[in-house]
């Protein structure tokens, strides 16, 4: 399998919106943004949607520290997104990329358990084995045991917020290995009223 030539910039990228389930919406989305440490990242917020870029560790890091912010709440929280490495015309926001590689959210929310339920999807672009990679994520999530099986265009992980980011992490960051450009989208909510549907 050879690495298809896409973008050559390894800024990973995070465009994402987040859905609390409460009138007071506006103030756990602010929240969330203002208790996270971002100064590691490139971000900007529109009326839509919020876009964080930087080396990986760090997208990877702000986004599951929102995350967290946002679900500490106790309130029902969504977060939809997609991460992306290797588009074709990356290039503002490359600053970020001399940055260390200490996560500047971990040591504040390691003790902070909540369960996420996610769904992801892993797309390696402009690859005819795609399928052997997806499969290969499947097992990373097999054995960090936040697997829990497949759904129609997506596969299901269950366990606590820093064990699915961490799978979402790897399967992500070994797929770019293999393919200069791959996109995930993912779907992780917290502290649903309704149970787990098979």
């Amino acid at each position: 399998m050879s690495q298809s030539i896409c973008g050559k910039s390894r800024i990973v990228g995070f465009r994402f919106s987040l859905y609390p389930m409460s009138d007071q919406f506006v103030d756990v989305i602010k929240g969330a943004l203002n208790e996270t440490d971002t100064s590691k990242v490139w971000l900007k917020t529109d009326d839509i949607s919020t876009c964080i870029r930087g080396k990986a560790v760090h997208v990877f890091d702000v986004a599951k520290a929102v995350f967290l912010h946002a679900a500490k709440t106790g309130l029902h929280v969504v977060m939809n997104g997609t991460f992306s490495i290797g588009c074709p015309g990356d290039s503002e926001g490359d600053s970020y990329m001399m940055t260390d590689d200490e996560r500047n959210n971990e040591a504040n929310l390691s003790e902070l358990k909540i369960e996420a339920p996610t769904q992801f999807a892993l797309y390696p672009m402009n690859e005819s084995s795609y399928m052997d990679l997806i499969a290969d994520a499947v097992e990373i999530a097999k054995e960090k045991g936040t697997f829990s099986g497949g759904v129609h265009y997506a596969s299901r992980l269950d366990g606590d917020t820093h064990d699915v980011f961490a799978t979402l992490e790897d399967s992500f960051m070994a797929t770019q290995e293999k393919v200069s450009h791959v996109t995930m989208t993912v779907n992780i909510a917290a502290n649903s009223p309704s149970r787990k549907k098979a």
